[in-house]
């Protein structure tokens, strides 16, 4: 066995994430600061969305559900603006992104991905024995992505440039004249970008691109999830060139074959009505990041870069230790907080904003209290 084959396997037998099992695991509190993606879009609205028109079929368990179920995938080309052969439906935006990463790495591949990052991207190129690479976001910087930070990380093995777009954790925008020149990179020796777009989605007017149209070189992910509280439905998809949508769709034959039928029943019908879950998610963000603005005026000890859009910000704790702060917020105030250390920056936490309006007001003010506690008396 050579040393890239024992690096595989002790991946593969160690490999998890420390932040979803976070996630999963801690106790739950009356408030949550650590919400991602919008609150939850409930059935009774999908219905009403509909016009009290939902029917039986459109619960059915089983159907023609082989290489993509037809109706989903047509659905899924209209909103992505692709052709239907450049999209393949997953089970949400990891599998999407852990279902890229196996179509397209071999063991001692190198991968670059962006740092700070959402710790699966890094643990799923680990996982399939490719050797990860980082480029830096700093903080300094606004977390923007600096293309030469890039070209000298670079090789010929180089085989993925790996990125989120709205970047997680911090939620700022990559410009795609960035997008583009990273593009041009990777093409030089023959590798992909993916972007994961999840977060993007939250770009309710469409100002903004996807990078799908930036060239064949790259690979887009995204969901349902995040951007309209419709985590329920797993509605994830890939857009790729035909000739790695088809090696997607057979290499998927080994993980989940066919997803849930309802499902994707479920998934066609809130495509149909995507604008009116869109308009009630952009009203609640909006109000919210108001709530998020005020609460960051009033704090001489956070430092924060403000994304335009999005549920998520990643604030630095000028003086301080964060996981104590977040110790302190679930023991006493009853408050989750993601400390920074689960994306790399310990110095920072996560902030999601997409919960209810009433609930982030609250979570805001203890998160307040909370830092007066710990604020250094003079």
């Amino acid at each position: 066995m050579n040393q890239v084959e024992a690096a595989m396997k002790a991946a593969r037998h160690t490999m998890h994430s420390e932040y979803l099992e976070w996630v999963k695991t801690r106790p739950q509190t009356s408030f949550s600061l650590a919400t991602s993606g919008v609150a939850d879009y409930p059935l009774a609205e999908l219905i009403a969305a509909t016009g009290g028109a939902l029917r039986l079929e459109d619960l059915e368990l089983s159907g023609p559900s082989f290489y993509g179920y037809e109706p989903l995938e047509q659905a899924l080309a209209a909103k992505c603006r692709v052709a239907p052969e450049c999209i393949v439906a997953a089970t949400g935006t990891s599998m999407a992104n852990h279902l890229m990463m196996a179509a397209t790495l071999e063991p001692g591949d190198e991968v670059l991905i962006e740092q700070p990052a959402y710790d699966p991207l890094p643990a799923v190129a680990r996982y399939y024995g490719a050797t990860v690479k980082r480029f830096p976001r700093p903080f300094e910087d606004g977390f923007e992505i600096d293309p030469r930070a890039i070209e000298r990380a670079l090789t010929p093995r180089t085989r993925l440039i790996a990125l989120t777009n709205l970047h997680n954790p911090s939620g700022v925008l990559t410009r795609q004249d960035v997008l583009r020149e990273i593009g041009e990179m990777a093409k030089s020796v023959g590798a992909h970008v993916l972007v994961d777009e999840v977060y993007l989605e939250m770009d309710y007017a469409r100002r903004t691109p996807s990078a799908s149209g930036l060239g064949g070189q790259f690979i887009v992910t995204g969901s349902l999830t995040k951007a309209y509280g419709l985590s329920g439905l797993r509605c994830g998809w890939i857009l790729a060139a035909p000739d790695l949508t088809r090696r997607m769709w057979r290499l998927n034959d080994l993980y989940g074959v066919i997803p849930a039928h309802v499902a994707e029943r479920l998934s066609v019908v809130a495509l149909k009505h995507l604008d009116r879950i869109a308009a009630r998610a952009h009203a609640l963000l909006e109000k919210n990041r108001a709530l998020l603005d005020r609460f960051l005026d009033s704090r001489q000890d956070l430092e924060a870069v403000r994304p335009l859009f999005g549920t998520l910000a990643f604030p630095r704790l000028a003086r301080g230790n964060v996981d104590e702060l977040c110790a302190l917020l679930r023991d006493e105030f009853e408050t989750t907080l993601p400390p920074g250390r689960f994306f790399e920056m310990p110095q920072h936490f996560r902030l999601g904003i997409g919960c209810a309006t009433a609930s982030l007001d609250e979570g805001l003010k203890r998160l307040g209290a909370a830092l007066d506690k710990l604020a250094p008396t003079s």
